[in-house]
């Protein structure tokens, strides 16, 4: 019924509505136990949420003080004294829902009246209504729920269900009755609890209202492509753009380190991505096809569901970077050039060769310009200076590198 250790109970019996606490079965030194609040002359009731609450805040004893979770539950906000609907058991009222059909609301109300009741008995002593559950064995399927009387002998069941109740449970109601030891406060120590109980909810209220608007505003700033089978996947659609053409192709990073979708240094590039999703469903020999992911990705490919969607962050654009580079430096977008020197760099891990490290180290002025244009520390005191051709030309041959990796440009 609930995960709560101790629950805030009202009970509706004949005299009225009481309200109280419930701690269903737990167990201890491999024993189980279950209680109400209340001492060993028997249980505690009170005629509101505001006089439970004043008598735990006047510290006098009770038993669920040794209950393991006591702690917990005394720490909790004063509104958490205040049963909520489910937490709310008409035990007079239950040949009523027996009128009805076994639907999923009777039959969950009756197995939630009939599991306190069960408990109230036990714990109390209330013999006939203990005598009247230990008797009756077609009671115990009601917490099967709805589901039990579906089928062909369904309604027979719930039928006998509810001649059992209507024959008896005047008796349980007044064995129970036996028991409600109306425990009374005064009118202050009410009204000071009332109070707090009435604040705490403004809090709650409030809170509760916080929450829903950070997850909204959560919920409207979420990243769409983040549950997309390429963000659980953890495999990126790729698209580079360079000399006026468009190639597609995927990356993904294990460990850190650069996969780029290819094998042995070549990686495998399309024209659409239309073209890479049909390629991906006859074509497995390539360095992404023992990944832990990529079945992922091959499930929605082979159900013709694969949408190659490339986030702005997985788009590199080398348009327009030679010329501005000849240009000098305060032409050249930093960001677009940052973006592809990655690219340069992961393609070259991947392919687990020198390259380009080589090629820097051929070229120290082309690797000091780079470090400035790129924010190095390692640069300091240098400054470009012209002929800035020589650097544009530099790059040039970086992307005529990367170009000469591809399977198709």
């Amino acid at each position: 019924m609930t995960s709560r250790a101790i629950i805030p109970v009202k009970l509706s019996l004949t005299e009225g509505d009481f309200y109280t606490l419930w701690a269903p079965t737990w167990k201890e030194h491999g024993a189980e136990w279950q209680a109400f609040l209340g001492d060993d002359a028997g249980l505690f009731l009170f005629t509101s949420p505001a006089k439970m609450y004043a008598f735990l805040r006047s510290g006098k004893r009770h038993d669920l003080t040794s209950h393991p979770k006591w702690g917990a539950f005394d720490a909790q906000p004063a509104d958490q004294i205040v049963p909520d609907k489910k937490e709310s058991f008409d035990i007079i009222g239950a040949p009523a829902v027996l009128a009805g059909r076994p639907s999923y609301e009777n039959v969950s109300t009756l197995g939630r009246v009939f599991q306190v009741s069960k408990s109230l008995a036990e714990v109390t002593g209330a013999d006939d209504a203990v005598l009247f559950f230990a008797s009756h064995s077609v009671l115990g399927n009601v917490q099967r729920g709805a589901d039990h009387y579906a089928g062909e002998h369904g309604l027979g069941e719930w039928s006998a269900v509810g001649r059992a109740v209507l024959s008896n449970w005047d008796k349980v109601v007044a064995s129970l009755d036996e028991q409600v030891r109306v425990i009374d406060v005064d009118d202050a120590a009410t009204t000071e609890a009332q109070k707090l109980i009435d604040d705490a909810r403004v809090r709650t209220a409030e809170a509760r209202a916080a929450a829903e608007a950070a997850a909204k505003e959560a919920e409207e700033q979420a990243d769409p492509y983040d549950s997309s089978v390429w963000g659980v996947a953890g495999i990126d659609p790729v698209k580079i753009t360079l000399d006026g053409k468009s190639v597609y192709t995927l990356r993904t990073y294990v460990d850190g380190a650069p996969v780029f979708l290819g094998r042995h240094g070549e990686i495998f590039t399309f024209p659409t991505t239309r073209q890479l999703a049909r390629w991906l469903v006859e074509n497995d020999e390539h360095d992404m096809a023992g990944l832990a992911t990529w079945e992922t990705v091959m499930t929605h490919a082979n159900a013709g569901e694969l949408d190659v969607t490339v986030h702005p962050d997985n788009q590199y654009s080398f348009q327009g970077l030679v010329s501005d580079i000849g240009k000098g430096p305060d032409a050249v977008d930093t960001a677009q050039m940052g973006r592809g020197y990655e690219l340069f760099a992961d393609a070259a891990d991947w392919a687990a060769d020198d390259s380009l490290n080589s090629y820097l180290l051929a070229n120290p002025r082309t690797q000091d310009y780079l470090s400035y244009m790129l924010g190095s520390t390692e640069t300091a005191g240098y400054v470009p200076s012209k002929p800035y051709s020589d650097h544009a030309n530099a790059w040039k041959e970086l992307e005529e590198m990367l170009v000469k990796r591809f399977s198709k440009f």
